[in-house]
Parts: C-alpha cells; sequence; structure tokens
C-alpha cells in the first residue's frame, strides 16, 4: 500500500512538472498569430478608442497582429459573452469597462457567469463621465439643469451607451441623489449618443470623456460638469458633479483586458506585463491625454482586485438607491 502511495505521489508530481513546463513552452511560444481583441460598443466610442490605442501598441510589443472586433449590445456583454466561451488560449480578449462589473452586479440573467468565466488581466485607465447638453440647451451649469429637471418631472431625457452601462450608472446615480426622475434612452455606443446631443434629440448625457471632451473643446455641446471626485486636468474649468450641489456623487470609468478563464497563467502575466511596459510610452501617454484618458495601470492582482470589488459596491448601489436597470 505505501508503495503504491508513493507510485501515485511520484506520478501526481510528474504530472505537474510536466504541466509546467508544457504552460512554460507555451508562453514562450506565444502569440505566434494574430490576436482578437473584442470591444462590446460601437466603434468612436469611449472603450473603443481607448482599447484601439492599446491594441495597436500592444501589437508591436508582441509582434503580432491585435484585430479589433467590435460586436456592440447588451451593454458590452454580447462581446464579453463571446470571449468567456473562447478558447482559453490567449488568441480571444476583451477589451471591457465598469460597465461588465456593474452586469454582473445586477443582471442575475447574463449568459455567462462574470464571477468565474473571465480573468481580469490588466487595468488601463480610469477616467470620469463629462455632463453635456446641447449647445443651445437653457442648462448652463448643473443647478440649471437641475432646476430643467423639477420643472418637467420625467420628460427630459438622457442617453447611455447601453442598459446597465458606465453612462448610465452616472445618470441614474445623478437622478438618485437628486431625487428627481428622466427618460433614458439606451444607444449601442458612446459615439450615437453624443451625437444626438449635438443634434438636440436628448436632453443631457454623461458622456465618456474621449467622446465627450472632443465635442466640448470644439464648442458642439456645453459641457456642466465631471463625474469624479476632484476636477479633471484636461479640463480644469468644469466642476465637478459634488461641487455643483449634488452632495455625495461621484463616478469613474475604468478600463482593462480581459481573457477567458482557463488562460495559461504564464500568458496571463506575458499579456499583463507586456500591457504594463507599452503604457510606460511617453508617446502612448501623450495620446491619453489628448484623448482626454487618465491613464491608470494596474497589473492583474490589482486590476482583479478593482473589478471584483467594483462588484460588490454595484450591488450594495442597487440596493440602496433603489435604481432599475430594465
Amino acid at each position: 500500500m505505501a508503495l503504491r502511495s508513493r507510485f501515485i505521489s511520484k506520478l501526481i508530481a510528474a504530472t505537474m512538472a510536466m504541466s509546467a513546463v508544457a504552460s512554460t513552452a507555451l508562453a514562450s511560444a506565444y502569440p505566434d498569430k494574430p490576436i482578437k481583441m473584442m470591444i462590446g460598443y460601437a466603434p468612436g466610442s469611449s472603450t473603443d478608442i481607448v482599447g484601439r490605442m492599446i491594441a495597436n501598441d500592444l501589437s508591436i510589443a508582441l509582434k503580432q497582429p491585435i484585430v479589433v472586433e467590435n460586436r456592440g449590445g447588451a451593454a458590452g456583454n454580447i462581446a464579453a459573452d463571446a470571449v468567456a466561451k473562447s478558447a482559453p488560449d490567449g488568441y480571444t480578449i476583451l477589451f471591457a469597462q465598469n460597465g461588465l462589473a456593474i452586469s454582473v452586479a445586477t443582471n442575475p440573467k447574463l449568459p455567462f457567469n462574470g464571477s468565474k468565466d473571465l480573468i481580469p488581466v490588466v487595468g488601463v485607465a480610469a477616467t470620469p463621465h463629462i455632463l453635456i447638453v446641447n449647445p443651445n440647451s437653457p442648462a448652463k451649469s448643473v443647478a440649471d439643469l437641475i432646476a430643467m429637471l423639477k420643472a418637467k418631472p420625467g420628460q427630459l431625457s438622457f442617453a447611455s451607451s447601453g442598459i446597465g452601462n458606465s453612462d448610465h450608472m452616472a445618470g441614474e446615480l445623478f437622478l438618485s441623489l437628486t431625487g428627481l426622475q428622466a427618460i433614458h434612452v439606451p444607444y449601442k455606443g458612446g459615439s450615437p449618443a453624443a451625437t444626438d446631443v449635438v443634434g438636440g434629440q436628448i436632453d443631457f448625457y454623461f458622456a465618456g470623456m474621449p467622446v465627450g471632451l472632443p465635442l466640448y473643446k470644439g464648442d458642439r455641446v456645453r459641457a456642466l460638469a465631471v463625474t469624479s471626485k476632484q476636477r479633471f486636468p484636461g479640463a480644469p474649468e468644469l466642476p465637478t458633479v459634488a461641487e455643483s450641489g449634488v452632495v455625495g456623487y461621484e463616478h469613474t470609468l475604468w478600463q482593462g483586458i480581459f481573457a477567458p478563464a482557463g488562460t495559461p497563467r504564464a500568458i496571463i502575466n506575458q499579456l499583463s506585463a507586456s500591457t504594463l511596459k507599452i503604457m510606460e510610452s511617453p508617446e502612448l501617454k501623450e495620446r491619453f491625454v489628448k484623448a482626454g484618458v487618465q491613464i491608470a495601470p494596474l497589473n492583474q492582482a490589482q486590476f482583479s482586485d478593482l473589478y471584483f470589488a467594483d462588484i460588490d459596491r454595484w450591488k450594495k448601489v442597487i440596493e440602496k438607491t433603489k435604481i432599475k436597470l430594465d
């Protein structure tokens, strides 16, 4: 019996050693073909803009093309589902934002398990939203917008890039804290949502900074505030929503890379390290600044902590505020 036990122990040890060697060999060969990066939002959206910047520089670092595929809809969850069910080999990855954590926290009917089927790989950005209105809107401040909402309860409209997305929650949090009502109009991306603010079809929108800031700088919209705790360096003249009178308001859009569960640890580490390395580039940092994005590099452990903490946070927010996501 003891001989059999020793044999089994040696067999297990040998199997683990072979697995480690195979994993190392796989990582050393990775990547040897193009990588697909899926983004669950329309071209020109905030997440698409940042994802494509990362894909461009990461493809150079990895010496393989990274092909971006936009698969919009369902608050980014169509793309997330596709990646969650992809082969865990590092050749299909997801570029997502905190709308993913919000969906996992609030939607029990997701076709994938966001806590188990996806691995947070690396965080790249954490940027506030920018509250924009049409340049001809009577609202010249957050106080003006609140007055308009009070005068026409449930009649004004606000946009989002999809139900449950970060910009949607920015709007819902604003309405909840002010005790006001408005009509939510979801789009398949931030760019078409902002286009309808410019055209006057939508009354206000908590746009992603890469979408909203250029419109504000180009005088195509009026910006009222930013959603972060502190003022945004790219537009320091804009107050925060909190300092504009909505006490306790704070919301930031984070973005990063995910991979299917089961992806070898060596490949996860390589993707994370390579992404963090390209983010040290002064050229990429400059492109982030020009796009209105705040760079926020997080390694795999840090990004994983952020992701799961955000899931817990939004569960508590929804429970406390009674925000409806249907």
